[in-house]
């Protein structure tokens, strides 16, 4: 079968973050996504990767991203390359930028899941080829690109919908929560221990977002803040790297843990639960609420592939 032309505007560009993409571009990918995923619920077979190659970089262990990308890419009739840090010598005795400058001449994207986000930007700074974020300390840009493209599916809209984050304010699901609802008109909340309230420069950031889209962005360690609260939304309260402070943030975050009686706080019986995965069940979720039909986090997980391919699909020329 021959390739299929993917008529994109986006082609060569990286994706770091959401930060320097517009509402309009964002829904673009997003639009993209539905189609794919039309296309393969209806056992469509494409070819629009043939002849392409992907470098998988992964520095943190993954299940739903390296999924995604390797079944994705593979589809489309690419070829993806995993290559974990005992695999190439990236930050070891190659600098990030060499292997960058190499990556670059092999390959047709990369894809970059690992701690610092200064290393996904100097892969796209030297390789001159499409850079994706698959994680970073700092921004998980494709995990949430998935979590509105379910709360589309549920909720058939985005704007003045609210979301509350529970748990860990500081983290990359947080953080990049904040950065899209603000951008698509979603209210956004964050229920957290002030001590792991998020960053003030992430705050600065989305706030504009907020003002242009009418949305709110709120802070809070009381639990009226996930009043009228269409979806709860949480994390592993243990992040990958954090595991010496692991007694110490499950005491510190108990009280916000999603159970029913929050579930029933938000005074909306049509509340959903939303989770990137993997989860601790009864640490950051009960396991009643996780297996409860308000829980989407598989139609949730589904939509990462049909999202990665989607901004693939866009990027790669």
């Amino acid at each position: 079968m021959k390739a299929e032309k993917f008529k994109s505007p986006f082609k060569g560009r990286s994706l770091m973050n959401w930060i320097d993409w517009s509402k309009d571009e964002i829904s673009q990918i997003l639009d993209y996504a539905f189609l794919v995923k039309k296309q393969v619920h209806k056992g469509e077979v494409h070819q629009r990767f043939l002849g392409k190659t992907i470098a998988l970089i992964f520095e943190k262990r993954s299940t739903r991203t390296r999924s995604s990308f390797e079944t994705a890419f593979g589809e489309e009739g690419g070829h993806p390359v995993f290559m974990s840090t005992d695999d190439i010598q990236l930050g070891g005795k190659e600098s990030v930028e060499d292997t960058a400058r190499v990556l670059g001449r092999m390959f047709s994207a990369i894809e970059f899941r690992g701690f610092k986000q200064q290393h996904v930007e100097e892969l796209a700074k030297y390789s001159g080829i499409p850079v994706i974020n698959g994680l970073t300390d700092d921004f998980h840009p494709t995990q949430v690109l998935a979590d509105i493209m379910t709360l589309k599916e549920q909720f058939g809209k985005l704007e003045g919908l609210t979301m509350c984050y529970c748990g860990d304010g500081r983290n990359n699901m947080a953080r990049s929560l904040m950065l899209i609802c603000s951008k698509f008109g979603i209210n956004f909340s964050v229920y957290c221990p002030k001590s792991l309230s998020p960053d003030q420069k992430i705050i600065d950031i989305c706030t504009p977002f907020a003002k242009e889209s009418g949305s709110t962005i709120s802070i809070s360690d009381e639990i009226s803040v996930v009043k009228n609260a269409d979806v709860l939304y949480t994390d592993v309260w243990v992040s990958m790297g954090e595991e010496a402070l692991k007694d110490e943030r499950i005491k510190l975050l108990q009280p916000y843990q999603v159970n029913k009686a929050l579930m029933d706080a938000t005074g909306k019986p049509g509340t959903i639960f939303l989770h990137c995965l993997p989860a601790v069940k009864g640490q950051e979720v009960t396991e009643e609420v996780f297996e409860s039909d308000a829980s989407k986090v598989w139609d949730e997980a589904e939509n990462r592939k049909h999202t990665i391919k989607a901004i693939m699909l866009a990027l790669i020329k």
